[in-house]
C-alpha cells in the first residue's frame, strides 16, 4: 500500500465527510477513514489537498494506467471541493472535470427517428402515448411476484455470464426491495466480494426492463466489477486506492457505461428473449414467441433514447429552462410518462445527481465503441473484461479509439 495511494483514500474520504453519498463504498484499512474523520478538513483545505497530491501521482514514475487513473480522480476531487466550498463552476466544465468526458447531446433527429420505428412496431392505436401505456401496463409485474422474480433472473444472468468471463470465487450478493429513493435500482458494496441490490418499487415493474436492470446491477455490471477489482486491484495488487469507490468522478462514469455494456454483451437478442418469457410466465403474463420478439424490437429502438435524461440535464442546468419546459420535453419528446418524468426531474435535480446522469448514456456510447473495436463477439467480451479489471479512464479510452 504506497503512501500516495493512502493519501489519495484519506482524501476521498475526507472529501465524503463535507457531502453526504459521495462516498459510495469503502472496505480499506479503518486507520484511514479513523484519520479523515479527526481531520475535520475544510472544502478549501481539500481543493488544495487534493492540487498537491496530483502533482506528486504525476511526478512519482509508477505505473502508467494507475497515474493516469489517479489523476483524473483527483481533478474530480478537487472539483467536487470547490463546488462545496461554494465555487461557481459552470456545469458543462463541471460535468467534465467530474468525469473526464465531456456530455454530449442526443442527435436531434434521434427523436423523430424513434418516434417512426415505434408506430411501426407497437400494436396500432391512438397516440405513442397510449400505445406505449398499453405495452406498459400489459407487462407490468404483480408487486408480489416481483422478489421471487428478481432472484430468478439474477440466477439466470449470472449463469450466462459464467460460460464467457471468469467469476471470482466466494462472491456473494442479496437483493431487497426499496420505496422512495431518486433510482430504479442500486448496488451497495460491502467489500469481502458481497453486495447488497436494492430494488426500487416506487414505478411499476415491467417485465422487459429486468434483464438490463439486474444485468447492470449484478453480472456482469457492478458486482461483477467490483468484486473483480477487489480482488485483482486491492487483494492481488495492493493498490489501497480501489478500496473507495466514488460517485461524480471518472471511476463512476466506466463503472456506469461497463453496467449498461455489459448485459448487451452477455446476453444475445436469442436469450433475452427466452428470459423475457420466463419472466412473464413466472408473472402470469401471457407471452408468444411473436411477442418477445417484437419485445425485443421495441426495447432496442427505445436505447436510442438512453441519453434523453442527459439532454432534459442539460436544458436545465446549462440552458437555463424552466423545470416546467423540461418536464414538457421529457414527456412530449422523451415519450415519458408523467410519473417517469417526475422521477427523472427528481434526479438531475437532486444535489448529489444533478451531473450523474451522463454516466449512463455518455459511459455506454463510449464504451461501446471501444469494445466493438476489438473484433468479434468473442475479442469484445474479452476487452469488456479489462474494464472489470484494470484501472481505465473515459479520455484514456477516448484517446485509444481516436488513435486506432
Amino acid at each position: 500500500m504506497t503512501d500516495l495511494g493512502r493519501e489519495y483514500v484519506v482524501l476521498a474520504l475526507s472529501v465524503g465527510e463535507l457531502q453526504e453519498g459521495i462516498v459510495d463504498a469503502y472496505y480499506g484499512p479503518p486507520e484511514l477513514r479513523e484519520e479523515a474523520v479527526a481531520r475535520k478538513a475544510s472544502a478549501k483545505d481539500l481543493v488544495s489537498d487534493a492540487r498537491h497530491l496530483r502533482a506528486r501521482v504525476n511526478a512519482d514514475g509508477m505505473d502508467s494506467q494507475r497515474q493516469r487513473w489517479l489523476d483524473r480522480q483527483l481533478i474530480g476531487l478537487e472539483t467536487l471541493a470547490r463546488r462545496i466550498a461554494g465555487e461557481k463552476i459552470s456545469y458543462l466544465d463541471e460535468v467534465e472535470r467530474c468525469f473526464d468526458a465531456r456530455p454530449e447531446q442526443t442527435p436531434p433527429d434521434a427523436y423523430a427517428n424513434l418516434r417512426r420505428s415505434l408506430h411501426d412496431l407497437l400494436p396500432s392505436g391512438n397516440s405513442l402515448h397510449e400505445r406505449l401505456a398499453a405495452r406498459d401496463a400489459r407487462l407490468t409485474i404483480p408487486v408480489d411476484r416481483v422478489a421471487g422474480i428478481l432472484d430468478w433472473v439474477t440466477g439466470q444472468v449470472r449463469a450466462i455470464c459464467s460460460e464467457h468471463l471468469p467469476i471470482p470465487e466466494a462472491e456473494s450478493l442479496t437483493i431487497s426491495l426499496v420505496t422512495n429513493q431518486p433510482w430504479a435500482a442500486y448496488n451497495w458494496y460491502d467489500g469481502g466480494l458481497r453486495s447488497r441490490i436494492e430494488f426500487n418499487t416506487d414505478l411499476p415493474t415491467r417485465a422487459n426492463q429486468l434483464v438490463g436492470t439486474l444485468g447492470h446491477e449484478t453480472f456482469p455490471g457492478h458486482h461483477l466489477e467490483h468484486t473483480w477489482k477487489e480482488q485483482r486491484l486491492y487483494r492481488d495488487g495492493g493498490r489501497v486506492e480501489a478500496t473507495v469507490q466514488l460517485i461524480n468522478t471518472p471511476e463512476a462514469y466506466i463503472s456506469e457505461g461497463l453496467a449498461e455494456v455489459g448485459p448487451r454483451l452477455m446476453v444475445d437478442k436469442e436469450r433475452w428473449q427466452e428470459l423475457l418469457v420466463g419472466i412473464c410466465e413466472r408473472a402470469g403474463i401471457p407471452i408468444s414467441a411473436d411477442d418477445a420478439h417484437r419485445e425485443w424490437e421495441i426495447t432496442e429502438a427505445l436505447r436510442t433514447l438512453r441519453g434523453s435524461s442527459g439532454d432534459a440535464a442539460l436544458q436545465l442546468h446549462a440552458d437555463g429552462k424552466s423545470r416546467k419546459q423540461v418536464r414538457k420535453f421529457l414527456i412530449d419528446d422523451a415519450l415519458r410518462t408523467p410519473e417517469q418524468a417526475d422521477k427523472s426531474l427528481e434526479f438531475i435535480t437532486h444535489p448529489l445527481w444533478r451531473t450523474y446522469v451522463f454516466c449512463y448514456g455518455g459511459g455506454e456510447q463510449l464504451l461501446t465503441q471501444w469494445c466493438a473495436a476489438a473484433g468479434d463477439l468473442s475479442a469484445r467480451r474479452m476487452r469488456f473484461f479489462r474494464l472489470l479489471t484494470e484501472q481505465l479512464t473515459p479520455s484514456g479510452i477516448a484517446e485509444e479509439l481516436a488513435t486506432a
